[in-house]
């Protein structure tokens, strides 16, 4: 027996809230420990939103290449079918549009598809290599 305490499904549901608002604020540092104490990177809150979604739409540059280093999904789409370069062009974030690019990030996926978020907020040129 190893005694490990397991958290209530209540002890999970604000842990994984706490974490959100930390990616939100991108507190980078805070949310790795969390990462390291076992979160899942891929965590999402009650619409869908991941970790990397919240950074990425708030334009937390660190956070998501912190993400982005751990694996997190740079694909996860929310409830609403979005994406996270899709909330990031919709922001105008550069670097953010940048480091999910170079991990990936398909432009032709969610609602609206990152290329379609890039021309209805003319930010076309974040798209270009």
């Amino acid at each position: 027996m190893t005694g490990e305490r397991r958290l209530t499904d209540e002890q999970a549901t604000r842990v994984v809230a706490i974490a959100m608002d930390l990616a939100r604020e991108g507190e980078t540092g805070q949310l790795a420990e969390f990462l390291d104490h076992g979160l899942p990177v891929d965590a999402v809150d009650p619409e869908g939103n991941s970790l990397l979604m919240l950074a990425a739409y708030h334009g937390r540059a660190e956070t998501v290449a912190m993400l982005l280093e751990r694996g997190a999904d740079c694909d996860l789409r929310n409830a609403r079918d979005q994406t996270p370069v899709a909330g990031a062009l919709f922001k105008g974030e550069d670097e953010v549009v940048r480091l999910l690019r170079e991990a990936g990030a398909d432009l032709d996926v969610g609602t609206p598809s990152g290329r379609q978020a890039a021309a209805m907020f003319a930010r076309e040129r974040l798209l270009e290599p």
